[in-house]
């Protein structure tokens, strides 16, 4: 087989990595960095223009999601369980704790960036809530 036929790509970086653009979609991987971990999450953002998935490829996360109204309210915590899809649709609060083997794959639109993808800090019962969970 041609070497240009596929794409190889090595996932090794800590943090937020695009992995593959087609058209209007992205693949990316999220991997455990000083910024994911529980005791260091103060914020939540959400993808007005977009689903986001996350598939749990190794280690623990955990999806914290805080509704959809104009800024975070409650705080939900989901621990992801590997080979399941996690579906957080448009417009929701979120945010994730990864432990130090964590690895999540993600699928989102191409064009997802900071313009279309508020970010709100966290009060501090929305903080307590998510430190009591771990």
């Amino acid at each position: 087989m041609e070497k240009e036929l596929i794409d190889i790509i090595k996932i090794s970086q800590e943090g937020y990595t695009p992995l593959v653009d087609y058209q209007t979609w992205r693949v990316a991987v999220l991997k455990y960095c000083d910024d994911v971990r529980a005791e260091r999450l103060v914020s939540m953002q959400r993808h007005l223009e977009t689903d986001e998935v996350f598939v749990l490829l190794e280690g623990s996360c955990v999806l914290i999601c805080g509704g959809n109204g104009e800024r975070p309210g409650e705080v939900e915590c989901v621990r992801m369980v590997k080979n399941h899809l996690y579906n957080v649709k448009k417009g929701v609060w979120h945010t994730h704790a990864l432990d130090e083997e964590g690895s999540v794959l993600i699928i989102e639109n191409q064009d997802t960036c900071d313009k279309n993808s508020p970010t709100e800090l966290l009060n501090k019962e929305q903080i307590e809530a998510i430190r009591t969970f771990f």
